[in-house]
């Protein structure tokens, strides 16, 4: 089946609206503000393969002694403050402020079976990276037939 390259695609409007506004409650904007308590929270992605359970979080405008991170009853806590840049301000008028400053704190709930004491962290470029190896009792391993 041949496609039509001069087929029109129908504009949905409101797809987009929709689209921005729950991009914005799910906090994918960067830094993600809760009104309430003016807390952020970072993003991150959390992979599993069979050797350990690994945590990327982007952490903008941060350093690594900016970040606290703690493994307590089974969960991974990262925390920290983003502080806001002290530069003289004297004479400036703002015509926009959307970059976000204060604490940050987002908590994951650990699987079993992984070896807390042994996690490890790195941080480059405002990307933490926390990898937590899994017990070798719940690690895959292959059964010899006798």
């Amino acid at each position: 089946m041949k496609s039509n390259d001069n087929a029109l695609t129908q504009y949905d409007p409101f797809g987009l609206a929709f689209g921005r506004i729950f991009d914005d409650m799910l906090g994918r904007n960067g830094l993600r503000v809760q009104e309430t308590d003016r807390l952020l929270a970072p993003l991150l992605d959390i992979t599993e393969d069979e050797q350990a359970l690994t945590v990327t979080a982007e952490l903008p405008g941060l350093t690594k002694d900016d970040v606290q991170i703690q493994v307590e009853n089974g969960v991974l806590t990262i925390s920290g403050e983003k502080k806001q840049e002290t530069t003289e301000t004297k004479g400036k008028s703002w015509h926009r402020m959307e970059r976000r400053y204060g604490a940050i704190h987002r908590a994951i709930s650990l699987p079993t079976g992984i070896a807390a004491e042994s996690a490890e962290a790195k941080f480059e470029n405002g990307v933490l990276t926390v990898t937590i190896p899994k017990r070798e009792d719940v690690k895959p391993r292959a059964i010899k037939i006798k």
